[in-house]
């Protein structure tokens, strides 16, 4: 199964995937690191973003979304870019799943991954997004999904 990571930060989504197959995980090459969108109040500029991600999605076979869930009010509240943007992504064929930082952080103390992030080949800003594929797939594995 093939999942990709997203974390959206203002204006832009980054993203890592995310594959695990015969007891493996894998992090295969992918020829985009994020997206961004430069005025998410033009019509186009939201469509362009959802023509572009889908159709990576489309090109490497993802099998599954996960973003991390941001707030919705209060200091540390997502953007109103990141909710649009996040809107995009969701309507999709695709299964999209959110998990929250605070289960992602559970999750990863439980069961850290078995590889010193450094090692991958992947830019220091895909972590995040790495960090919650790798959870989505051990919620997949072990039933919590």
């Amino acid at each position: 199964m093939k999942i990709c990571g997203v974390e959206l930060k203002g204006g832009e989504a980054i993203i890592s995937m995310l594959t695990y197959e015969g007891e493996t995980y894998n992090v295969p090459a992918c020829r985009k690191v994020s997206f961004s969108i430069s005025n998410s109040n033009e019509t186009e500029s939201i469509r362009e973003f959802h023509f572009a991600f889908h159709k990576l999605m489309e090109d490497y076979k993802v099998d599954q979304i996960v973003i991390i869930e941001r707030e919705q009010k209060g200091k540390l509240a997502g953007s109103a870019t990141s909710f649009k943007l996040e809107a995009a992504i969701q309507i999709t064929d695709l299964p999209v799943n959110l998990i929250s930082p605070v289960a992602i952080k559970e999750q990863l103390k439980r069961n850290p991954p078995q590889v010193d992030f450094e090692s991958l080949d992947l830019k220091r800003v895909q972590q995040n997004a790495f960090d919650v594929a790798y959870v989505q797939h051990n919620r997949i594995i072990f039933g919590k999904a």
